[in-house]
């Protein structure tokens, strides 16, 4: 693992530019234009998945958003994502958190290292760590509807059903077409009402 470590940080450090490198690149103007396409092109997806009117359609552009989320900008941080996802992928879950770690280190803007890092501790069990790094995510991107499906979870699982319906509710207004989320909110309605008898 800690070979795993030291060579994770080995290629994040020699991919990163020396010194005034960035400052000498094409200009703030440029970077501010490049920042913002990204953030246009979300918007415009999060408005095309508001009004999709079957699953099919909301899916494949909910894969789009998904699309958008996974690219961090740098290569770097692209390729300790591709690790942490095969160490979980073969449930190796320490080596994941060790790489997230070092993702979240490098690119603390990034929403998706911290969701990645939510949904190992998740794995874990370790629902307190797991909701905070999904806090963290929804202070970056609030519409992250990956992360409030995870805070929906975790406040269900550990019995708190109006804070479960609430996130539950927030999600559908971005993603209204998710099933599993209708289906959940249903459930959570049909049993708060029955609490009530």
């Amino acid at each position: 693992m800690r070979n795993v470590f030291i060579l994770a940080l080995g290629l994040v450090l020699g991919a990163l530019p020396a010194g005034g490198a960035l400052a000498q690149q094409s200009g703030r103007h440029a970077a501010s234009l490049t920042a913002e396409q990204p953030k246009a092109r979300l918007d415009a997806l999060f408005a095309e998945l508001k009004r999709a009117r079957d699953e099919g359609t909301a899916r494949r552009v909910s894969t789009r958003i998904l699309q958008q989320w996974s690219q961090s900008g740098s290569a770097s941080i692209d390729l300790l994502m591709l690790w942490a996802q095969e160490a979980m992928d073969s449930e190796q879950n320490d080596v994941a958190l060790d790489l997230l770690d070092q993702v979240i280190l490098l690119a603390p803007n990034y929403a998706e290292g911290w969701n990645r890092r939510a949904t190992v501790h998740f794995m874990n069990g370790d629902y307190p760590k797991a909701m905070a790094d999904i806090g963290r995510v929804l202070e970056l991107e609030p519409r992250h509807f990956g992360a409030l499906s995870g805070m929906a979870t975790i406040l269900r699982e550990d019995d708190r059903k109006e804070a479960a319906m609430r996130a539950y509710q927030r999600l559908l207004e971005i993603y209204p077409m998710m099933r599993e989320a209708q289906t959940e909110l249903g459930k959570l309605a049909d049993e708060l009402a029955g609490q009530g008898i």
